[in-house]
């Protein structure tokens, strides 16, 4: 503990020049405190928030405390990038820091089944050293001012409670997604997911239509150990002094609508809150991105369909099989990103050592000319790339946003966490996408590559429904874009927000 205490002094002690500026403008320091789940897909969004809360009004500066897991090697590499541009930069970059907690005990095999179980038991074994560091922070004679815990870590609230600090939900999925979660706490919903009849359709208020049980997440239809947390986070949410959500009205103003009218703290949809740069800074393989950059510089506008499923995304050698013959029948150009599964389930996908184990015979050599199999891609330098046309992807929410932001249409194909619920909400409400599947999961029959074709057809192609889908994408990226602006609807409740922490600062 000694260590890791001159540790958090060291890096106070590297407090640049925007925190200085910071106490001499308003004179003491103020800090918002973030805790975000350990896995790419919580922390990014978390982190950015984080940046843009501090960067919205000189009297805050975000601490965001880090959870290690030995599972999670690219976490490792993010949390370094950013901490050393933060400490090393003189600008409003500065106004960010990390503090790297000491890890807790592992959980047991014994105390879990599913990997979302184990990531939570890993997350809530860290509340005393949560506790310990908030501390240490205000033993400076810092000031904090909140608490933001992500969907998952909100068992810490607990410490905010004991320590008399303000803690906020930081909800880095959909608005839709959060009102599912709070409709599980009805007995009357639990009782109709826990029934065997896969035909009911499930009034949930924050979707327009009734949704179809079919394309809930894996963890609550099938993992016990995983339901029973999501129904304790989701029983934490309306305890919290407000929640803020990764959306912006245009994009889910039902959703929003739909929790605002429910006994809830006060909502905000800040977004999209997204890494414009990409991981092309940080990620270990970043060097990779030049040459995939340079193959989509010489291919026509709009002519490449991109394929790629997330961070924690992979399919198997015969899926791969099928995609591959798919991708051959609609003759399409294509960069496909190739993932193969973990080797267990606490391990994240990693890249084949040897794609031919995973494709047709020659299938590389008779694609040569007109497509790329790959690894790991840069997926926002991607989608922003002019030869980009469409892009069949898992529905993962940071892809979604990153998609519309550069008014790429989609084509759903979901496999973990809320990405059916996703897939569904895009193409039956919100008409922004495409459906090759949307109750795709482990352990789903294959699709097919005649099915893939008929997808990539509707994606790719002129036909009414093509084109209607396309002109709704280019309209939401501009909402999107203006939704962020000084006088856009996520810059007002960012503003919303602020006024309420200055409130509660006042009165600590």
């Amino acid at each position: 503990m000694v260590g890791w205490l001159s540790a958090v002094q060291l890096e106070k002690s590297r407090s640049d020049l925007g925190r200085n500026e910071k106490r001499a403008m308003s004179g003491a320091e103020v800090e918002v405190v973030f805790l975000a789940t350990p896995a790419i897909g919580n922390l990014v969004p978390a982190v950015e928030f984080a940046q843009r809360l501090a960067n919205h009004d000189p009297r805050f500066c975000s601490t965001v405390l880090v959870i290690t897991d030995p599972h999670r090697p690219l976490v490792s590499s993010y949390i370094h990038s950013r901490a050393a541009a933060s400490s090393s930069s003189s600008s409003r970059a500065g106004n960010l820091r990390f503090v790297h907690l000491p890890q807790a005990d592992p959980p047991r095999p014994s105390e879990y089944q599913s990997a979302f179980a184990y990531a939570s038991l890993h997350i809530a074994n860290h509340a005393p050293l949560v506790k310990q560091a908030l501390v240490n922070l205000r033993s400076t004679g810092t000031r904090v001012a909140a608490l933001f815990l992500d969907m998952f870590t909100v068992p810490v609230a607990d410490v905010a409670c004991e320590l008399g600090i303000p803690h906020y939900l930081f909800f880095a999925s959909p608005a839709s997604f959060l009102g599912f979660m709070l409709y599980l706490l009805d007995p009357g919903a639990r009782k109709a997911i826990e029934s065997e009849d896969m035909s009911t359709e499930l009034p949930i208020p924050s979707f327009v239509n009734s949704v179809p049980k079919r394309v809930l997440p894996s963890l609550v239809l099938r993992w016990k150990d995983a339901f029973t947390w999501f129904l304790a986070h989701a029983g934490r949410y309306g305890g919290t002094k407000g929640i803020v959500i990764n959306t912006f009205a245009e994009l889910e103003g039902h959703a929003l609508q739909s929790l605002r009218a429910g006994a809830l703290p006060p909502v905000y949809s800040v977004g999209p809150v997204i890494d414009l740069d990409g991981p092309v800074k940080w990620h270990p393989q970043r060097a990779k991105q030049e040459a995939i950059v340079r193959w989509l510089d010489k291919q026509p506008p709009s002519s490449v369909v991109f394929l790629c499923f997330g961070s924690m995304g992979s399919l198997g050698a015969p899926q791969a099989r099928e995609i591959a013959s798919g991708l051959e029948r609609s003759g399409f150009r294509f960069l496909w990103s190739l993932r193969e599964p973990p080797r267990s389930k606490l391990d994240i996908p990693g890249d084949y050592e040897s794609m031919d184990q995973a494709l047709p015979e020659a299938f590389l050599d008779r694609t040569a000319e007109t497509g790329l199999v790959c690894g790991w891609v840069p997926q926002v330098t991607v989608l922003a790339h002019k030869a980009i046309g469409g892009f069949v992807s898992h529905c993962g929410w940071n892809s979604i946003l990153e998609s519309l932001w550069s008014g790429v249409p989609m084509a759903t194909w979901p496999i973990y966490a809320e990405q059916q619920m996703n897939a569904f909400q895009m193409v039956a409400e919100l008409g922004l996408a495409v459906e090759i599947r949307l109750d795709y999961r482990e352990g789903s029959t294959l699709v097919s590559a005649e099915e893939l074709e008929r997808g990539l057809r509707c994606l790719m192609g002129s036909s009414g429904s093509s084109s209607k889908v396309r002109s709704r994408v280019k309209e939401m990226r501009d909402k999107s874009r203006t939704a962020a602006t000084e006088y856009g609807s996520s810059h007002a409740s960012m503003r919303r927000l602020v006024q309420q922490l200055v409130v509660e600062l006042e009165f600590a």
